[in-house]
């Protein structure tokens, strides 16, 4: 029998300005994915000032809010309150197609053309650095591919040192392997990268830690924002891999949003117009708790 939770996701983004701007139109990602794993039973977005809410989704399906805001103000605050059901099994066993047991496998003509750019690498290699390194998992001419996979998400958190940034933007995975340091964001890049340098297809995930007992990397609370990978295996399809916790399945992640690239996936993207200095800083807090518990 699975194990069902449901969680309270609270996601608080605020902006503040020295002196009044005008707001610009805001790209928010803050809508949990449903699947058979995550049921979505409530999801509220709030902006402050008020905004014209109009939503849509992209091309990956993910559910996409444009805040469209009128006047001037030296504040912004956008509130997303979600409450959900979690399934995700904690030890996930993959039902992975026969002639992709063993690494290495062809994708079908129609699973290759559908994964398109998310079996390309998008950065930079020239030396093939990135490239070495991932094949250095691969431990025979045969091996067994998920036992690859699992190295390769192992292979991120031995190499790497995790450390979080504030900082907004993402290293590139030559920079996080030179600095042998990184966040979430980071390691789940490097993860992906390598794996596509494999010839597998994959993509960022990006969304939410639930980490009540505080034991996982990437959360100093019960919860937080958080990046990781998911990589397509026929017959499994895309299975979860948390680099950044060694973890392999969704049991402790509920994903908003999946991309090619992590700039995609952004949870709150805008403008604004005004003084050079007019802006003096965001805060961002994130808490998932036990809905009972939350009341």
């Amino acid at each position: 029998m699975e194990r069902v939770i449901r969680l309270r996701i609270e996601h608080r983004t605020s902006y503040h300005y020295r002196f009044p701007v005008s707001l610009g139109v805001h790209r928010l990602m803050l809508r949990p994915r449903e699947s058979r794993d995550l049921r979505l039973i409530s999801s509220d977005v709030r902006v402050t000032p008020e905004a014209t809410l109009t939503w849509a989704h992209d091309v990956y399906g993910n559910a996409i809010a444009t805040a469209a805001l009128q006047g001037w103000s030296d504040h912004l605050e956008i509130f997303s309150v979600s409450v959900i059901e979690l399934s995700a099994a904690a030890w996930p066993v993959f039902d992975i197609a026969a002639y992709a047991i063993a690494y290495p496998f062809r994708y079908s003509d129609d699973e290759w053309i559908d994964l398109g750019s998310l079996a390309v690498p998008q950065y930079l290699d020239p030396e093939g650095r990135l490239q070495n390194w991932a094949r250095a998992f691969v431990r025979g001419d045969v091996t067994d591919t998920l036992s690859l996979l699992k190295d390769l998400s192992i292979g991120v958190s031995a190499w790497v040192r995790y450390q979080s940034r504030d900082d907004e933007g993402t290293q590139t995975p030559i920079e996080t392997l030179d600095r042998g340091w990184g966040s979430c964001r980071d390691f789940a890049v490097l993860f992906v990268e390598a794996v596509r340098s494999l010839g597998f297809g994959a993509r960022i995930v990006s969304g939410y830690l639930h980490n009540p007992d505080q034991a996982f990397a990437g959360s100093a609370d019960a919860g937080s924002t958080h990046a990781w990978a998911e990589v397509y295996v026929p017959g499994a399809g895309w299975i979860t891999f948390d680099p950044t916790n060694r973890s392999v399945g969704g049991a402790n992640l509920i994903p908003v949003a999946v991309a090619r690239n992590i700039q995609q996936a952004v949870p709150v993207a805008g403008s604004f117009v005004g003084m050079t200095d007019a802006f003096q800083g965001m805060t961002v807090s994130v808490r998932v708790t036990d809905h009972a518990a939350s009341g």
